[in-house]
C-alpha cells in the first residue's frame, strides 16, 4: 500500500466545502497510516508539506479572466486555446514536481477534475495521470451539468477530456446517488459513493473564556435569538427563505447571521440578499472578517472565532438551499446539536431524510405551517431536545468518521491490488 498521498485542488484554505470535507479525509487517512501531501493554487494548511501554485487557484486574475472568456459563448479564438495550452504546460510541470519532490505514490483529486472552473489545471492532472498511470481517486462534489452558467461554453473538447477523465488508473468517488447515477448515464463511468462525513466521536466543545463575548463582538445582545445561516452568499443557498422566514415570525429578536465568505461568486446575489433583507426589515450579520477555520487575530487585533464557535452560540439554524451536493452545514447542525430549517434539495430527499431525521421541512418555499412549526420549536425546548438527540443518533450511525474510515480501508487496497 502506498504511504504517501498526494492531494490537488484548486484552494485548500477556508471553510469551503471542499476544502473542510478534504481535511475529513486528511484526519481519517493519516490515522491509519498515510501521510498527506497538498498542491494547490491557495492554501493555509501544513507548509512543509504544501506546494502552492497561485495561478492553481480558480480566482487567480489570469484565471478568473480565461475562465470568462470560455463560458456564454459557443467559439473561441485561436489565442484563448493557446493561452490555456500554456497553462496547461506550466501546471504540467508543477504536478510532475510535486510527485517528484514529496514521493507521492497515490493522488487524490478533490473536485479539479470535476467542475471546470479552471481548465488548463484538470487538462494538466489528466495528461499526469495518462503518463505515468499513477493510482488516483478523483473526488467529485460538483458536477458541469449541475450549473447553469456552465451550459454555453467553447470548451465542451476539455471538460469531455478531463471533467472527468476516463482513464484506466483512476477511481471515481461520489458523494450522493444521484451524481452516481449521472455520471453512469453521461459519461459511462462507474463511481462509489462515499457521502460527507463528521467526527461524531469527539465531544462537543462548550462555552468558554475565548468565545463567551463572541455574540457582542457580532453586535448581538444575550436577549437575541441568534439565527445562523451557515452558508456561502451564493444563489443556490436560497437565502431569501430565511431572510424571509425571520420576516414572517415578526419578533424583533431574531437576528440572522450569514457565516460565510459574502462575495464567493460574484456580488450580484449578495447585493440581492441585502436588499431583500432591507425591504423586510431583517436585522442580517454580515463580518466574514470574524470567520475562520481557526480562532485567531484579525490585521487590527480583533478576535476571529471558528465555526464552532459560531455554532455553540446559535439559537436556530435555517440552511434553505436549493441545490447541494450533499450538505457539510446539515452535519455540522447535527453535531452541535442545534434544531434547524431545511430545505427538500434532491439529495436530501434521495439520501438524508429517508433515514429519520426531525427538522422544520420546507418545500421550495416558506409556508405559513412552516412559520409556525419553527416557532414552535424555539418555544418547547424538551421538543428540541428530542430532536436534536435524534438526529445525533443518526447521524452517528451513517455519516461518522468511523464509516469514512472503513470504506477507505476497502478502496485503497482494491484499487492497487
Amino acid at each position: 500500500m502506498p504511504k504517501r498521498i498526494g492531494f490537488i485542488s484548486t484552494r485548500f484554505q477556508g471553510i469551503d466545502g471542499v476544502s473542510l470535507e478534504t481535511s475529513k479525509w486528511v484526519s481519517v487517512l493519516e490515522s491509519i497510516g498515510y501521510e498527506c501531501y497538498f498542491f494547490s493554487g491557495l492554501s493555509d494548511w501544513r507548509k512543509e508539506r504544501s506546494m502552492v501554485v497561485p495561478e492553481a487557484f480558480f480566482n487567480h486574475p489570469e484565471i478568473k479572466q480565461l475562465h470568462s472568456e470560455c463560458y456564454g459563448k459557443s467559439t473561441r479564438s485561436t489565442a484563448l486555446t493557446q493561452k490555456i495550452q500554456q497553462f496547461r504546460k506550466y501546471f504540467k510541470k508543477h504536478i510532475y514536481d510535486f510527485i517528484r519532490n514529496y514521493k507521492i505514490d497515490l493522488l487524490i483529486v478533490e473536485n479539479a477534475l470535476t467542475i471546470p472552473i479552471n481548465i488548463p489545471l484538470g487538462l494538466a492532472i489528466t495528461e499526469v495521470i495518462a503518463e505515468t498511470g499513477i493510482f488516483t481517486i478523483a473526488h467529485h462534489h460538483d458536477f458541469v451539468w449541475e450549473r447553469q452558467r456552465f451550459i454555453v461554453n467553447s470548451v465542451t473538447d476539455y471538460i469531455t477530456m478531463a471533467f472527468p477523465p476516463r482513464l484506466p488508473s483512476v477511481l471515481h468517488v461520489v458523494i450522493n446517488t444521484a451524481a452516481c447515477q449521472a455520471l453512469s448515464h453521461r459519461c459511462g463511468i462507474s463511481s462509489l459513493i462515499i457521502p460527507n462525513v463528521f467526527d461524531y466521536s469527539a465531544p462537543i466543545p462548550g462555552i468558554d473564556d475565548y468565545n463567551r463575548g463572541l455574540r457582542k463582538s457580532f453586535g448581538l445582545k444575550d436577549s437575541d435569538i441568534f439565527f445562523l445561516q451557515p452558508t456561502r452568499i451564493i444563489a443556490r443557498k436560497g437565502i431569501e427563505h430565511a431572510i424571509e422566514l425571520v420576516s414572517r415570525l415578526k419578533d424583533d429578536r431574531i437576528k440572522i447571521l450569514i457565516s460565510h465568505q459574502e462575495r464567493d461568486e460574484g456580488t450580484q446575489y449578495y447585493e440581492r440578499v441585502i436588499s431583500y433583507a432591507n425591504l423586510l426589515n431583517v436585522n442580517v450579520i454580515i463580518k466574514p472578517e470574524l470567520v475562520g477555520s481557526e480562532r485567531g487575530k484579525t490585521d487590527d487585533g480583533r478576535k476571529v472565532y471558528s465555526l464552532t464557535d459560531i455554532y455553540l452560540h446559535a439559537d436556530f439554524i435555517t440552511y434553505p438551499s436549493t441545490y447541494e451536493g450533499f450538505g457539510n452545514a446539515f452535519l455540522e447542525t447535527v453535531y452541535y446539536k442545534k434544531p434547524f430549517l431545511v430545505n427538500r434539495y434532491a439529495i436530501y430527499q434521495q439520501d438524508i431524510e429517508p433515514l429519520g431525521f426531525q427538522a422544520v421541512v420546507m418545500d421550495t418555499y416558506i409556508t405559513d405551517e412552516d412559520v409556525e412549526n419553527v416557532r414552535a420549536v424555539l418555544a418547547d425546548e424538551k421538543k428540541r431536545q428530542n430532536m436534536v438527540d435524534n438526529n445525533f443518533k443518526i447521524a452517528s450511525r451513517n455519516f461518522s468518521y468511523k464509516v469514512l474510515e472503513r470504506q477507505l480501508k476497502i478502496l485503497l487496497p482494491d484499487g492497487l491490488s
